[in-house]
């Protein structure tokens, strides 16, 4: 019975309609009707400024003056409206503008909340330390430069640059291509060719010599 005429326990998400919204929205609605306000006063100028016309045209020149009365006085009125919606417009903007300076300053707040928690974990003394550390090592590795750029002679400085220089030729004796032990098949059978032509050549040489002895014989 008490889950039936209980309230629901069922919690509404909060709106994200602040009264500022409200406010610049209710602005908003009274510039609209303002506006439509002074359109319906323009029209009924416009119609007081015809009938004028039309009565003076009719003789009816009292009818005429009672009309451009009429009508200055509804002109009064559309002069107060240019104002008052003057004072809307500026209203809503400086409401509008305020809820943009809110959020930047609560960004603000957020942030400087933010880097404070930062703040709070960086010690300076551990920081200080770290910094005396790191000068401390980089020191120290110049002083060991230095007594091995004293170590080293002249002479040993250009045995270093020469072995450099070797491992360097190996390096690239390594990745150069390896050219093949073995002859072509094509290259092969030309030299052959070639070795049976001299032999050819030769035997020819000595043939030709044996006649030339036999017949000076």
């Amino acid at each position: 019975m008490g889950a039936l005429f209980g309230k629901s326990s069922k919690k509404t998400a909060p709106s994200r309609i602040t009264e500022q919204d409200k406010a610049v929205l209710q602005l908003k609605q009274q510039r609209d009707r303002l506006k439509q306000y002074q359109k319906r006063i323009e029209l009924q100028l416009e119609n007081d400024r015809q009938l004028a016309k039309k009565c003076l045209q009719q003789g009816r020149k009292d009818r005429a003056k009672l009309l451009l009365r009429k009508k200055k006085y509804q002109e009064s009125l559309l002069t107060n409206a240019d104002k008052q919606l003057e004072n809307l417009e500026k209203l809503a903007a400086d409401l509008e503008f305020a809820q943009v300076e809110m959020k930047v300053l609560d960004g603000l707040k957020q942030g400087n909340a933010a880097l404070k928690k930062v703040h709070d974990m960086l010690d300076i003394n551990e920081v200080e330390k770290i910094m005396d550390e790191t000068r401390e090592g980089i020191e120290k590795q110049q002083e060991i430069d230095a007594i091995l750029t004293d170590v080293l002679t002249t002479e040993d400085e250009e045995d270093v640059l020469a072995e450099l220089d070797a491992l360097e030729a190996e390096e690239q004796a390594v990745n150069l291509p390896s050219v093949p032990s073995e002859e072509l098949p094509a290259a092969a059978e030309e030299e052959a060719d070639e070795e049976e032509k001299e032999q050819t050549k030769a035997t020819k040489t000595a043939s030709s010599n044996a006649k030339k002895v036999l017949v000076e014989a």
